[in-house]
């Protein structure tokens, strides 16, 4: 067989079902293999969609999401996507085209070093030059991708490489020798920890998205169920358990919920899992949680003590982890008396609710919550990025498994839209929810084009405030109301522009519309678009400003019309 026809044959083998891509020169060979096998392939209209719209799809499913991309423009579009990827730990094996190898260097038509580009961005990445390579290093990125701390792998392959043959018989199995993880005596440390936990008067619990790649659901309800011990999570944990009375008590950091960064303040011993502890969440990291016991439980050796100072480093992961823990909790018969700290926390939580002012202009909050109010089956929740983002952190209250899907890290605008469309693609049937703002729309729209292809069930909330509302709340905050080039003054008729493509658009302009239009919204079958057009002037409240602690929040308190900071 070819190298085409070999890693159309792994893929398969491997269960992949759906790819996402967009083809050229270098990968016509690959592509006429492609089109006559099992798997799906999904024609994104710009390969930056092809590469998020694989990353909605593995976070979604928790599988290893795939796409395909031509040589030169076509590889340097997902660089993009692939950087997302990467810094939010999500599986992601790209394949790229190549010239031949006797063209390399020699800067032909449509060549680039997208290796070279791509080191920096990807958890590891190839150069197959030789045929007889191709088997073991596919095998090997496989694995790579998918084992310790997920994370994007490229592959790029000359197109003499996809043309030549060879004897493989059947595809290779795995010939890697795993490494040995790191050490660091997991049993000692737990009767150490369990001994911190004993003694502590108000420990709390911050769950990361390593809680969601280690699929460690069952095991964190099971252990705050004995514990007792709160929860509040990041962004990219948002979700891992229940948002309600008795779970999580919401995000932390920058926008965090008033009650979660309080606790995060005031605890005495911090059991931080999956988490590499940003900027957005420790503002200055030289003066975070001074007198708190941190431990610190991570899969990847290299967060441990990166950003902040920590008395217990774990590496291991977060499922692992919680059920070593539980156990030895159990055979001690470890009991919490935690009812002075959850009755402070409950305390915080009613002195400092969330709230936004409400009149006669639309609010992006009030769009949020009405949506969840009416949502059924516990939609997945996807965002773009920016302040609707953040608006989607504080007042939607995510249900179920893997629900959420935003961009963390890079937080990349024009995320949502072919993130969304990879969650309905990888789960069928399932209704997928996306918030976006007018900006990040647009760097992407284009995919709408497949939404309307397959009647993707995608209900999209447009939230239009006519700028970029996260650049001109920064700008009115902390440069004296300067809005230097982030206000529009000129866009699309959102309306129109859907219909173009097929699909389904409504409008809310006034509060009283809400109700009736997010229900008209919900109960479309196929993709629909809902421009929100909202108060330009809202701000994401309560934030803490840059470099302060979690405590130092803005905010409106007490029902106060103006700004004032907690602490």
């Amino acid at each position: 067989m070819n190298g085409a026809e070999y890693i159309v044959r792994f893929l398969e083998k491997k269960g992949v079902d759906l790819v996402f891509g967009y083809p050229g020169g270098a990968v016509l060979f690959l592509y006429d293999v492609l089109g006559r096998s099992s798997i799906q392939h999904i024609l994104t209209r710009h390969e930056q969609g092809a590469i998020h719209a694989a990353d909605g799809y593995a976070r979604a499913t928790g599988k290893t999401g795939v796409c395909l991309a031509t040589s030169g423009p076509g590889a340097t579009n997902l660089v993009t996507g692939i950087a997302n990827a990467n810094l939010d730990s999500v599986p992601i094996l790209a394949i790229t085209g190549q010239v031949g190898v006797e063209s390399i260097g020699r800067d032909s038509f449509q060549e680039a070093d997208i290796v070279g580009i791509t080191m920096p961005i990807t958890k590891h990445n190839y150069l197959v030059k030789e045929l007889d390579n191709l088997p073991e290093a596919l095998e090997e990125a496989w694995q790579v991708a998918r084992e310790g701390r997920p994370g994007p792998v490229l592959m790029d392959i000359p197109k003499n490489v996809f043309t030549g043959t060879a004897d493989f018989s059947e595809v290779v199995l795995s010939t890697r020798k795993h490494k040995i993880p790191f050490k660091n005596g997991l049993a000692r440390q737990l009767g150490r920890i369990t001994e911190v936990l004993k003694k502590a008067q108000k420990p709390l619990l911050f769950a990361g998205g390593g809680v969601v790649s280690a699929g460690a659901w069952e095991e964190l309800e099971d252990f705050t169920k004995y514990t007792g011990i709160p929860v509040v999570t990041s962004l990219m944990g948002k979700g891992v358990i229940p948002e309600e009375e008795g779970g999580s008590l919401g995000m932390i950091g920058m926008h965090g919920k008033p009650a979660a960064n309080l606790a995060l303040s005031q605890c005495d011993v911090l059991l931080a899992l999956g988490t590499r502890f940003s900027d957005r969440v420790t503002g200055n990291p030289q003066h975070f949680l001074a007198d708190t016991c941190i431990i610190h439980v991570d899969i990847d050796p290299a967060e441990l003590f990166k950003n902040v100072r920590v008395e217990f480093p774990v590496v291991s992961d977060a499922k692992k982890f919680l059920q070593m823990l539980l156990q030895v909790l159990r055979e001690e018969k470890v009991s919490f008396a935690l009812e002075p700290w959850l009755d402070q926390i409950k305390a915080w939580a009613k002195e400092y609710p969330l709230t936004f002012s409400q009149n006669s202009l639309l609010k992006p909050q009030a769009v949020m919550r009405e949506v969840a109010r009416q949502a059924v089956n516990q939609p997945i929740v996807v965002t773009d990025v920016g302040q609707h983002q953040m608006f989607v952190a504080q007042h939607y209250p995510v249900q179920g498994r893997r629900n959420f899907i935003t961009s963390g890290g890079l937080g990349t605008m024009g995320f949502g839209l072919p993130a969304a469309m990879g969650a309905a693609l990888g789960r069928p049937g399932e209704t997928v929810i996306l918030f976006t703002g007018d900006g990040g729309f647009q760097m992407t729209v284009q995919e709408l084009a497949v939404m309307a292809e397959y009647q993707l069930p995608v209900k999209i909330f447009l939230i239009n405030n006519s700028c970029l509302g996260m650049v001109r709340q920064w700008q009115e905050l902390f440069f004296n109301g300067h809005y230097a080039h982030s206000l529009f003054t000129g866009g699309p008729d959102f309306i129109k522009l859907a219909e173009a493509y097929g699909v389904k658009a409504w409008q809310i302009r006034k509060p009283e519309e809400t109700k009736e239009i997010v229900s008209k919204a919900l109960q479309h079958t196929g993709p629909v678009v809902v421009e929100c057009l909202v108060d330009a002037g809202e701000n994401v409240l309560p934030m803490v400003p840059p470099g302060g602690k979690p405590s130092e929040m803005l905010g409106r308190w007490h029902g106060e019309a103006h700004i004032s900071r907690l602490s």
